[in-house]
């Protein structure tokens, strides 16, 4: 596929890193030549400095005939004006763009092809809120992903001593539930992926991953740790767009305070708002965290736009007393340094964003994709067609579907059912497939899997 990406930024590198790994001819453009200079030493793609949304830009990086245009600068306008560009003269088939500001958000009449043609639009800023909201409202997960629209989950938990599962094998999860369906999906030991299979003993500090029905999370949950209490103190350090987007969504469930350094950002957050508490001051202010009884607080969230700041304020925090500690870190370098120590969850925006672009990108019907573990794997969502002889699942029990190495079939939505994959579980078209896939390098051939012959047609 031939896509161009504007943007050299955390978003467009990372997506260029994913894509050219994966046999894609990939063009990136910024104006910014030492950044193009460097994804250029790293990575198989073309570059080409220049402002994205000119015409004679977009020609030099292949616009003529390009599959698809990928405009994640960090100017909305810039974004827009360049998709309506790539539509207009060069009929570009699909064109994704990144559009922070709510204002345009709001209204959909904008983008279509009579107005701005955007096809897909990204907002990193609600993809961040949804996925932190997903984490509070599961306390003691460290990763929590919708598939089919919330009918089924994909959840990660660290298995804790004590726990009912741990020092035994994955079989027995059944005994231990027997009006429960789930599935682990993958384990991680040590930082080593481990196919589970029914022999697969759990132990303690195991990093789990197991798919089930949304209504039966919480029950898997309590098999392989303690439950924690549920969330009721959030303070939240940054009144920025994902701040307030977030304060907005939980406020009414949970009582949140928001410390933020702008004084005017302070006053639109207490209009804005309705039952938060604005506080101006700094979250590394050890005197206005005592003040504000940070110990009592069952999470505290970093999420200012300043790395450096959001660690500090965390460590403080925690070493305050404060339950548990979750920071967005936009440094990719960093998070795999913070996480799992003081810092409970590491959040970052590049790689939560990163699954949305990638479900547009994937070939065969693939309705999302989820990296996992920092970018180390991925869960997809796939929508199998055709019959016994034009596809290579449907009409196949999944212990006979040839799946590539470290993949596994986790759960399978028909309809409105939630059918956890067994053996003997046979894949019908229209079925929404959920894969784990450990070895990133396998993912062609898992898009290969639900590609329909052409007798289907």
């Amino acid at each position: 596929m031939k896509i161009i990406i504007l943007g050299a930024g955390q978003v467009g590198g990372t997506l260029a890193e994913h894509l050219a790994s994966e046999a894609n001819d990939i063009t990136v453009v910024d104006t910014d030549g030492e950044r193009l200079r460097d994804l250029g030493d790293r990575l198989d793609i073309r570059t080409v400095q220049g402002r994205g949304s000119l015409p004679t830009v977009l020609r030099q990086a292949g616009a003529d005939d390009a599959d698809m245009l990928v405009a994640v600068t960090n100017s909305d306008e810039t974004n827009m004006v360049a998709c309506q560009v790539a539509y207009s003269l060069f009929h570009t088939p699909t064109k994704i763009a990144r559009v922070r500001e709510s204002a345009y958000l709001t209204r959909e009449e904008l983008f279509d092809n009579d107005h701005i043609p955007v096809d897909v639009l990204i907002s990193p800023e609600q993809v961040v809120t949804n996925y932190i909201k997903r984490l509070i409202e599961h306390p003691g997960s460290l990763q929590v992903i919708d598939f089919a629209e919330g009918k089924a989950q994909l959840v990660a938990v660290k298995a804790y001593y004590g726990g009912p599962l741990v020092g035994q094998q994955l079989r027995q999860i059944r005994a231990h539930m027997p009006n429960v369906d789930t599935r682990v999906a993958a384990i991680f030991r040590r930082d080593r992926p481990i196919t589970p299979r029914g022999d697969t003993v759990i132990e303690a500090d195991d990093e789990v991953f197991f798919i089930a029905a949304k209504k039966d999370i919480r029950a898997v949950m309590g098999e392989l740790r303690r439950i924690d209490e549920t969330n009721k103190r959030i303070v939240i350090a940054g009144g920025g767009q994902i701040g307030e987007r977030l304060a907005e969504a939980i406020e009414s469930r949970y009582q949140v305070k928001i410390i933020e350094m702008s004084a005017a950002r302070c006053r639109h957050l207490s209009d804005t708002l309705e039952s938060t508490v604005v506080l101006q001051g700094s979250a590394s202010d050890k005197d206005l965290m005592l003040e504000e009884n940070i110990a009592d607080a069952d999470i505290f969230l970093a999420l200012t736009n300043d790395d450096e700041a959001n660690i500090m304020s965390s460590l403080l925090a925690k070493r305050l007393g404060a339950g548990k500690v979750m920071t967005i870190i936009n440094n990719p370098a960093y998070v795999d340094l913070v996480q799992g120590g003081d810092i409970d969850i590491a959040i970052s925006p590049q790689l939560a964003t990163i699954g949305t672009l990638l479900a547009h990108v994937r070939r065969g019907d693939i309705v999302s994709v989820h990296s996992l573990r920092r970018g180390a794997a991925e869960a997809i969502e796939a929508v199998a067609h055709g019959d016994s002889k034009s596809s290579k699942v449907v009409g196949k029990a999944v212990e006979n579907i040839a799946l590539p190495p470290g993949t596994t079939i986790g759960a399978i939505i028909r309809d409105e059912e939630v059918l956890i994959a067994h053996d003997d579980t046979v894949i019908e078209s229209g079925d929404h497939v959920i894969l784990f896939v450990v070895d990133k390098k396998h993912i062609r051939d898992v898009e290969k899997l639900f590609h329909v012959g052409l007798s289907f047609f």
